[in-house]
């Protein structure tokens, strides 16, 4: 688990193909390594990687291919910026919201513009998750924590303070950069809760029909 406050930008150092996945090695940038050993997990652009080899500025991680297929990591070069953050701990201050690195899906950047000193961004999330995503709400992007300004149908915007564009890559993110999505986790189990038994049947699924027929929409 990991709280979305990104701890440093590191830098994509390697990259080796290994028969349809490949394994990274990302330098660490200022984040301290101390503490960091084998089989850790350390989130990198919000997706949960699992630490192989430690060579002393850095981590080799693994990435299969369902995660190239799933993320944006399949994208990255040697050069690429990264947003690093490793799992909490139970000492850990919860500063954002509490994040899984399990991507949900890949969106894109529709617009930026200057909003006093901070950038108000237009994001484009895939038609699946839109209903998880909510005003006022939280989302993670890239493994940041962020909090929802607009909702409008499949595009929401955030407002990023100029801490936050420095200390992440997200000062780099132009119109038509891809994106890696994690909504909310509780919205992702409130809507299997809402199930109920009916969880077990194959191709449940919500829809307004499951909620006018269980009383939590009105039938018109």
């Amino acid at each position: 688990m990991f709280t979305g406050i990104i701890q440093t930008v590191g830098k994509v150092v390697s990259r080796e193909p290994k028969g349809g996945d490949v394994r990274l090695r990302i330098n660490m940038g200022k984040l301290e390594l101390a503490n960091v050993k084998l089989g850790d997990s350390i989130a990198v652009n919000g997706t949960c990687l699992t630490v192989v080899d430690l060579p002393g500025d850095g981590f080799w991680a693994d990435a299969s291919a369902e995660t190239l297929a799933l993320t944006t990591l399949g994208e990255l070069t040697i050069g690429s910026r990264v947003n690093l953050e490793k799992a909490l701990t139970l000492s850990t201050p919860l500063g954002g919201h509490l994040v899984s690195g399990h991507v949900d899906g890949i969106g894109s950047v529709v617009s930026r513009h200057d909003d006093g000193r901070s950038v108000r961004f237009r994001l484009k999330a895939p038609d699946s998750l839109a209903k998880y995503i909510a005003k006022k709400g939280s989302i993670c992007v890239d493994g940041i924590s962020l909090t929802v300004n607009v909702v409008d149908g499949s595009e929401f915007e955030l407002n990023i303070v100029p801490h936050t564009l420095t200390e992440t890559t997200m000062g780099d993110f132009q119109a038509g950069h891809e994106i890696n999505l994690e909504v909310d986790l509780i919205a992702r189990y409130l809507e299997r809760l809402i199930l109920g038994e009916h969880a077990a049947e194959p191709g449940c699924d919500i829809s307004m029909d499951f909620l006018k027929e269980h009383g939590f929409a009105n039938a018109r």
